[in-house]
């Protein structure tokens, strides 16, 4: 249980996991996510899950190394296992026949995208889908998305596609069509720009709040976020919210809150563990 049966890097600090775990791969539904453990001393993380086989037993986690137990994952070899894996978790993505959505992802949350664009396009939806990233090289999983939806590439030096930021792409294809809805998940700060986007032309928008997850069941109290001016947990009662609803200042300022001790713990880590591989 719980093997990695197929390891890629997609960008030089992004990895392709594929892992067996029948229950999860036929259970997990767009949007929900898993939280692993790697070994008995590991912490727990919040991944979600990318895509899944059945009918092999497998799912998908694609992973940015940006910490200690990411860069530890990155580390982990074809064949070898992680020690817990439990999910599915969080509610599902709200799918069904909306007429035309975009779809905007930034970095690796355009691998959270993609279980949810191929369940939007088999529900009979017109996708249209802004992919982002720094370069080119980090543009990841653009063939399957064009396999699917229509595609427009966006990166901040201009390496491929539109040069500039998502935004961009967002208020052009507003501005030559209309949507009835959109989700945007990547960077917290790219979320809330991207929904103030939608709100300027009145398309209603969905993020995920994955990135502020740490227990991924509701105890530890960490995943705090205030929807519609209430107290909600993104791990239970989300992952994904309406962002016009949530406060994104409060949410940003309380992402910065341990990253001070992130950093000592990460730098710690790496004295003994090597580059990623």
């Amino acid at each position: 249980m719980n093997e990695i049966v197929v390891k890629k890097r997609l960008a030089f600090d992004v990895f392709d996991f594929w892992v067996h775990s029948p229950s999860i791969s036929k259970e997990a539904k767009p949007g929900q996510f898993v939280i692993i453990r790697l070994h008995e001393k590991g912490e727990r993380i919040p991944l979600t899950v990318a895509d899944t086989k059945p009918e092999e037993g497998l799912f998908r986690m694609v992973v940015k190394v940006v910490g200690k137990t990411t860069h530890e994952l990155s580390l982990r070899k074809e064949g070898d296992t992680i020690l817990d894996v439990v999910g599915p978790l969080g509610n599902p993505s709200e799918i069904r026949n909306y007429g035309r959505v975009l779809l905007v992802g930034g970095g690796v949350g355009i691998a959270t995208l993609y279980p949810i664009a191929k369940a939007l396009k088999n529900s009979g939806n017109e996708v249209v889908a802004v992919l982002g990233a720094r370069t080119k090289d980090y543009l990841i999983m653009v063939d399957e998305f064009k396999e699917i939806s229509e595609v427009f590439l966006v990166t901040d030096d201009g390496s491929a596609g539109m040069k500039g930021v998502v935004t961009d792409a967002m208020d052009r294809l507003f501005r030559e069509g209309s949507f009835d809805v959109c989700w945007a998940i990547g960077p917290t700060i790219m979320m809330k720009f991207c929904t103030l986007k939608a709100m300027e032309y009145g398309v209603p928008i969905w993020v995920s709040l994955n990135p502020i997850m740490v227990d991924g069941t509701g105890m530890c109290g960490a995943c705090r976020v205030t929807v519609s001016g209430q107290m909600k947990f993104a791990c239970v009662d989300g992952p994904e919210f309406r962002g016009e609803e949530v406060d994104w200042d409060e949410l940003l300022k309380r992402l910065a809150q341990y990253r001070e001790q992130e950093r000592i713990s990460y730098e710690r880590f790496l004295k003994t563990a090597g580059e990623t591989k």
